[in-house]
């Protein structure tokens, strides 16, 4: 008999591959095994796809069996007798769950919980650590050792459990022990949990839900965990990211050694006796003067420890992979181009630009000391204060309260803002690119077309014969020369004024995608804190319990602004900068353009 359940709650789907419920409905499902609360399964529609375990009641016929053998309940709490229990109201967050990263199986599939299968993990901000064929992991990055072998690396073994012995691990200078542990009863993550009853006469206990979208990025991100209270590890101080309260509002602190890096000096090289080639570029951070060699592959794991380590950080992307080509010479300076711009992204932000991995990646000669370099590669692999952890790392203004609406109309209206521009930089993006497209080839083939018909024209009066007309001829002759050489002008102006212009919107491109997902995990902290509310309204909670949930969305929320502001802040130096830059090399432009017509007309006044 093939397997159903009957929906307990209406359930409304806002993601590819989820179906949506109707309270009372009859499903059938692929499969009884659900897979971090989610489960798969036919409506009454047809529909096929996802929803959460949670909102439904398997329905089990009765097996034969000998008496009170019976087939155990889904539930605990389904009373003997077979009448349906009523159900406990749904998780708030869960009527609208963020966006899953679930995919449904093909067409055809076996049906098992094998089908179901995860789509494969994003970083945040839609960028995937690649290891295509533009630069392939080699024997520069296997070892079989771990980051515990290595003398004095970050390992889980390092800094023990803090329970009657404190003061053995509490020793070292400057590291301390942060928790946001509470006695809060969560959830099981795969789902909703059996309710648990008090005893008689004992005050009731609400509990702030977790999502049913295991996959959102406010859970993957660790937040989920850290505004409920589970995170818990030791901070060093040189690991904290403090916010203070500037004259526009919460800013990260200034990085007090600001530095620049040069990025330069692209060569081809061998390895394996000539077996594989690639690109080494040649680094020189201004604060150390001494320069590094990275191939691209370094970036890319760079990236990826970054976007891994910071979500509420806009990390700027690279520019873009490619699998043939990687070594023509318009490709490596395009590249090296991009790799500028991300480099003065990264060394401008306050926070990035002083993380250790970032350091390590601008000091360590990795050529010349393998062993530090793999050390300290390892060290970031293994790194403690990510996930829920990470954010234990924030110091926020004390004693400043943040008023949750104005936090939330902030961030809205940078919502709109980021949606606005994002739009208006595709559009400005292909008009520039369809405009730089038009010089490089029709403005070049029309103007050189105009020059060939001037010369045809002094071509056809040479016929003539006469010597009072030959400086005419010339100077006709010289018109089509210098609009041959305006057409040339023109094919080669957009290296000088619109290809920086479309780097640039490139890489912002990338920042505007990251921001929906830094969003997510702050406005996730604020439903948890609304959830909060209503429970210490209905008396179902404690005040100190919500004020703690709330402390720790205004630690996240914190931290957002501040991005906000350095993104605002950068927006308008780049932006300020590059059309400046554009603005003077079109009066270049035409100033060359006005020399070659002037030059033409001079050559009649001997005429």
């Amino acid at each position: 008999m093939a397997l159903r359940a009957r929906a307990l709650y209406d359930f409304r789907s806002e993601n590819p591959g989820e179906i949506s419920l109707r309270e009372h409905e009859v499903l059938s499902l692929c499969s009884e095994q659900d897979i971090e609360g989610w489960l798969e399964g036919v409506n009454s529609r047809g529909d096929r796809g996802l929803f959460p375990a949670s909102y439904v009641q398997v329905i089990r016929a009765p097996e034969p069996g000998p008496p009170g053998d019976g087939a155990p309940a889904r539930y605990a709490n389904v009373p003997p007798g077979g009448f349906e229990p009523q159900p406990a109201a749904p998780p708030a967050s869960a009527f609208q769950p963020p966006q899953s990263t679930f995919q449904p199986p093909a067409a055809g599939f076996p049906y098992g919980g094998a089908a179901l299968q995860p789509a494969p993990q994003q970083l945040y901000g839609g960028y995937q650590a690649s290891q295509g064929s533009d630069d392939d992991w080699d024997d520069e990055w296997d070892d079989s050792s771990t980051v515990a072998d290595e003398p004095g690396a970050l390992g889980s073994s390092a800094y023990p459990d803090l329970d009657g012995s404190a003061a053995a691990a509490g020793g070292a200078a400057g590291r301390y022990r942060l928790s946001t542990r509470s006695d809060l009863s969560l959830g099981s993550r795969g789902g909703a949990a059996a309710p648990q009853h008090p005893p008689s006469g004992a005050k009731s206990s609400a509990t702030v839900s977790r999502n049913l979208n295991r996959f959102s990025t406010f859970v993957k991100s660790g937040g989920e965990a850290f505004v409920l209270g589970e995170a818990s590890g030791f901070v060093k101080d040189g690991d904290k990211l403090c916010v203070v309260l500037g004259p526009y509002g919460p800013e990260w602190q200034e990085n007090p050694y600001p530095f620049q890096c040069t990025i330069d000096d692209p060569t081809k090289q061998t390895k394996f006796k000539g077996m594989k080639s690639y690109i080494s570029y040649k680094l020189v951070p201004t604060h150390t003067q001494v320069p590094v060699h990275r191939r691209y592959k370094h970036f890319d794991w760079l990236y990826a420890r970054l976007a891994e380590k910071f979500p509420v950080i806009s990390v700027p992307h690279l520019p873009e992979k490619q699998a043939t080509g990687r070594f023509e010479e318009d490709f490596i300076s395009k590249r090296r181009k991009g790799l500028i711009w991300w480099m003065n992204h990264m060394a401008s932000h306050p926070v990035l630009a002083q993380c250790d991995v970032f350091q390590h990646f601008l000091t360590c000669p990795s050529s010349t000391d393998e062993k530090a370099w793999k050390q300290g590669k390892r060290k970031a692999e293994k790194d403690e204060m990510v996930g829920a952890n990470f954010f234990l790392t924030l110091s926020t203004p004390p004693a400043a309260a943040l008023d949750l609406q104005e936090v939330e109309s902030k961030i809205d209206g940078f919502k709109c803002f980021t949606k606005k521009m994002d739009d208006s930089a595709l559009q400005l993006n292909h008009t520039a690119n369809e405009f730089a497209r038009k010089q490089v080839t029709g403005f070049k083939k029309e103007y050189q077309k105009v020059g060939q018909s001037f010369r045809g024209l002094s071509q056809a009066f040479e016929l003539d014969q006469q010597a009072f007309s030959v400086g005419l001829n010339q100077a006709i002759a010289f018109t089509g020369d210098a609009y041959d050489a305006i057409g040339e002008l023109f094919a080669e102006q957009p290296r000088q004024d619109l290809d920086p212009v479309m780097d640039l919107l490139a890489l912002y491109q990338g920042h505007l995608a990251n921001f929906p997902d830094i969003i997510h995990v702050q406005k996730g902290a604020l439903t948890k804190v609304k959830e909060s509310r209503r429970h210490v309204e209905e008396g179902k909670m404690e005040v100190q319990k919500a004020d703690g949930i709330q402390d720790r969305c205004n630690t996240i929320s914190f931290a957002t602004l501040a991005e906000i502001h350095h993104f605002h802040q950068i927006r308008v130096r780049d932006f300020k900068s590059q059309m400046q830059h554009f603005l003077q090399q079109q009066i270049i432009f035409f100033q060359k353009v006005t020399q070659k017509l002037e030059e033409a007309l001079h050559k009649y006044d001997s005429v």
